[in-house]
């Protein structure tokens, strides 16, 4: 799985749940939400005022072992 801008954080978090600790890191916390689920990882930096290319650099990583 290669994580992009347009990946569904439920999708990332579904399977990969150990990314969940990188995204609580930038501030969000509401991870169970419906609609945080729901939306892509591009929609959740703009939300939270995040850089997606360091986020997206960081979950590829977390990842990469996988």
């Amino acid at each position: 799985m290669t994580i992009t801008k347009d990946t569904i954080l439920g999708d990332i978090l579904d399977a990969a749940p150990e990314t969940a600790p990188l995204f609580i890191e930038i501030g969000m916390h509401c991870l169970g939400c419906p609609s945080a689920r729901s939306e892509t990882v591009e929609q959740a930096c703009y939300v939270h005022g995040q850089d997606v290319d360091a986020l997206l650099a960081k979950l590829n990583a977390a990842i990469a072992g996988k």
